[in-house]
């Protein structure tokens, strides 16, 4: 598989937009690779109360060991939670931080 293209922020803009699809083949493949990477240390999301809570964690990459809860992080509403997911494997994968929410929506216009 090739490597994010960290100058594709226009993918950013289409996952921010609809964080739950569909999605174009490109996002997809960005989305494939934020998956596939090592158990280890990827961010995810816990469920603390069913469709109303969730909180970052992180994989320990250990069959039976628990989540490591990200101290900080809380979402009550599933896209914002999606979305910083989304932003920390970005940066993980491609070295460089996403641009500002505002600076992405402006690109994300036609």
């Amino acid at each position: 598989m090739l490597p994010i293209d960290p100058r594709r922020t226009d993918l950013a803009a289409e996952f921010k937009a609809s964080p739950f699809g569909p999605h174009s083949p490109d996002l997809q493949h960005v989305l494939n690779l934020m998956r596939a990477t090592p158990l280890a240390g990827r961010h995810v999301l816990v469920v603390v109360e069913r469709k109303r809570e969730w909180a970052l964690g992180k994989l320990s990459g250990e069959r039976g060991k628990p989540v490591e809860i990200v101290p900080g992080y809380r979402f009550t509403d599933p896209e914002t939670a999606e979305w910083t997911v989304f932003k920390l494997r970005w940066h993980e994968l491609t070295g460089e931080a996403l641009p500002s929410d505002e600076a992405l929506a402006k690109e994300a216009r036609p």
